[in-house]
């Protein structure tokens, strides 16, 4: 299959960071978070084309990444605290790769398809909400960072 078949087939949208998404699950089960009640969980598709990036942001929930097929995804995680990048890359299990990854709450987020298209899911707990989600680039003192632990991610700015 084409991304485009994948896009199409999964009624997939434009997200705001770059690629294709839909949601796929919403709890109706609702728990507290530090901003509001939040369901307990949701999950996406999500597809990056390979022209496409997930550009840096953060989350205020834990994001499990789920490889589901296409190419490998390439997934950063970068903790703003302790300044550590760490590399994930998302594929079917074998070799170096894995088909799971964790991102935690907090943690400054971005991927990039290594190949024509990667389709993974992505389930967030407590529940995904817009209002809990920020681009890196809107943060305060976030080019202080650029020189200490995101070289080679620059571009996802």
């Amino acid at each position: 299959m084409q991304a485009r078949d994948i896009i199409r087939r999964l009624s997939l949208q434009p997200h705001p960071e770059g690629g294709w998404y839909r949601e796929i699950h919403r709890s109706a089960v609702r728990v507290q978070a530090p901003k509001g009640a939040r369901s307990a969980v949701t999950t996406i598709y999500y597809l990056l084309e390979q022209a496409q990036l997930s550009r840096w942001h953060v989350v205020d929930a834990d994001e499990i990444w789920h490889f589901y097929g296409g190419a490998p995804l390439e997934l950063a995680a970068y903790d703003p605290v302790s300044r550590r990048l760490t590399r994930h890359v998302l594929d079917a299990p074998g070799g170096a790769a894995e088909p799971v990854a964790v991102v935690s709450s907090g943690f400054w987020q971005a991927a990039r398809s290594l190949g024509e298209y990667s389709l993974v899911g992505c389930s967030v707990g407590p529940g995904f909400e817009f209002a809990d989600f920020r681009f890196v680039s809107s943060l305060a003192g976030y080019e202080d960072h650029l020189a200490h632990g995101l070289q080679g991610w620059e571009g996802l700015l």
